[in-house]
């Protein structure tokens, strides 16, 4: 995945200055689900300031799924969904490098339900490119194109890409509380 991601600060005179301009720090890309990539762009916390000095949040942070409060800012690839039903995939591999590769996230994902998952956030998503479709644990399943939006409020979903081409999305996760 390329991106370029400009980031900005205040110097000494409390004046805007670029405090970085080149790749995020923190992409993955995987080995047993080819195609599949994700960039964790950025992460703020409940506490997080403006004004201040700017470090790199990405590298330290613990999970791909922020806590009430918090943000976090990325964006996946998803290859087609040929790619798992091809007879060379190892869902064990591919199981076991998402639990690596995107802690806090993968955790959430069911066994018994493959790409079932629900967060405690409420999920901004723009399609990039390609199609993806969102399916709720209902059954329901919304086709969504590029420039599509959608706002996912903790739901118990499912992305897929039946398409032959890959799916691109940016998503905003914002951490949030559940009520029983």
């Amino acid at each position: 995945m390329k991106v370029r991601r400009v980031v900005t600060t205040h110097n000494n005179e409390s004046k805007a200055v670029f405090a970085s301009d080149g790749p995020p720090s923190r992409i993955v890309e995987f080995k047993h689900v080819p195609g599949m990539s994700a960039a964790l762009l950025w992460e703020t916390s409940a506490s997080t300031v403006v004004g201040g000095e700017v470090n790199d949040p990405a590298p330290k942070a613990t999970s791909w799924v922020p806590p009430a409060g918090g943000t976090n800012f990325m964006i996946v690839v998803f290859p087609p969904d040929s790619v798992m039903a091809s007879a060379s995939f190892d869902p064990v591999a591919a199981g076991g490098e998402y639990v690596e590769k995107l802690p806090g996230l993968a955790e959430k994902f069911e066994m018994d339900a493959p790409g079932m998952h629900r967060t405690d956030t409420v999920d901004y998503g723009l399609v990039l490119d390609g199609e993806v479709h969102l399916e709720l644990d209902n059954g329901q399943i919304k086709k969504l194109e590029k420039h599509d939006v959608v706002v996912q409020n903790g739901t118990r979903h499912a992305w897929r890409n039946p398409g032959a081409k890959p799916a691109t999305v940016l998503f905003v996760l914002v951490g949030s509380r559940r009520v029983s």
